[in-house]
C-alpha cells in the first residue's frame, strides 16, 4: 500500500501543471435531463454560448420587484442545478439571479479548466449586458469557494455594482498546502491566484467567511480582504464552516447580502 501511495503521489509530476490542476480541483456532476423538466415558479433554464462554442447550462431566477442582477458562480463540486435553493434565496435579497453552470458541469458541454471557467464568467457578464439588457452599474458578481476566483477574474477592471466573495481562497497553492500536499503544492504554480488580482477590483466588495472553515481557512479571507484597495467589508460567521454559513447564522448571512445589494445599487 505504501508503494502504491508513493506512485500515486508522484504520478502528477508526469502530467502538465494545467492537467494536474484540472484533475485535482474540478469535481463536476452531470444533471439528469428529467430533473429540470419541472422548475419552481420564477426559475428559467437558459443556455449561454461561449466564444469557444461551449453551451453553459444556467438558471435565471426572476425577482419582478428588482431591476438588478446578481451573477452567481458556484464551488468546484456538483453543478448549478444543485444550487437552485441558494439562487432562489439570493433573489429574495432584492435581485434577479443568474446562476452559471461551468463547462463540463450539469448539462453544460465541454470539460472544466481554470482558463475555461474564467471564459465562462466573462461570457455570463456579456450575456447579462447584451441579452438581458442589464447595465454594469446594476450587476453584482458573486462567487462562492472556487467561484470567488471566477468572480474576481470577471469583475477586475470593471465598474459593476458590487462583488460578493463567500469563503474566498488566496491561491491554489495555498489551498494545496493547507490540505497536506506539502512540496507538491508548488505544482499548483500561479493557479487560482486571487491575491494577485485583488488590486484590480474597482467595485465595492463584500466578503463573508466562517471562522471555522475547514476547507478554505478564515485567514485566507482575511488576506483577500487586506489585498483589496477599494471600498470593502468583511463579515465573519462565528462557528461557520465551509458549507453551512447560511445555516449557522441565517439572519446575519442574508441580511448582510441584502444590505450590501441595497447600499450599492444605482438607479
Amino acid at each position: 500500500m505504501e508503494i502504491k501511495f508513493l506512485l500515486f503521489s508522484f504520478f502528477p509530476l508526469l502530467m502538465s501543471c494545467d492537467a494536474i490542476i484540472n484533475h485535482m480541483v474540478f469535481f463536476p456532476e452531470r444533471t439528469d435531463a428529467a430533473a429540470v423538466e419541472i422548475l419552481p415558479a420564477g426559475v428559467e433554464e437558459v443556455y449561454i454560448k461561449t466564444d469557444d462554442k461551449e453551451n453553459l447550462q444556467c438558471f435565471l431566477v426572476t425577482n419582478k420587484l428588482s431591476d438588478k442582477l446578481l451573477i452567481y458562480f458556484h464551488g468546484n463540486a456538483g453543478n448549478i442545478y444543485e444550487r437552485l435553493p441558494e439562487l432562489i434565496d439570493l433573489a429574495k435579497t432584492g435581485v434577479n439571479v443568474l446562476g452559471v453552470g461551468y463547462r463540463g458541469y450539469g448539462k453544460s458541454t465541454g470539460k472544466p479548466s481554470e482558463k475555461g471557467i474564467y471564459n465562462d464568467g466573462l461570457t455570463a457578464l456579456s450575456f447579462a449586458q447584451d441579452k438581458l439588457n442589464i447595465s454594469m452599474n446594476k450587476i453584482f458578481i458573486c462567487g462562492r469557494s472556487i467561484g470567488t476566483a471566477v468572480a474576481i477574474n470577471t469583475s477586475r477592471k470593471k465598474q459593476v455594482a458590487g462583488v460578493i466573495l463567500i469563503t474566498p481562497l488566496t491561491s491554489g497553492r495555498d489551498v494545496a498546502g493547507v490540505h497536506g500536499f506539502g512540496p507538491l503544492a508548488i505544482i499548483a504554480g500561479d493557479a487560482l491566484n486571487n491575491l494577485r488580482k485583488c488590486a484590480r477590483i474597482e467595485s465595492p466588495v463584500l466578503i463573508i467567511h466562517g471562522n471555522k472553515d475547514e476547507v478554505i481557512p478564515w485567514t485566507m479571507g482575511e488576506k483577500v480582504f487586506a489585498a483589496l484597495r477599494g471600498s470593502k467589508k468583511m463579515v465573519t460567521i462565528e462557528g461557520g464552516q465551509h458549507n453551512d454559513l447560511e445555516f449557522i447564522n441565517p439572519d446575519l448571512y442574508w441580511q448582510t447580502i441584502e444590505e450590501f445589494v441595497g447600499l450599492n445599487s444605482v438607479g
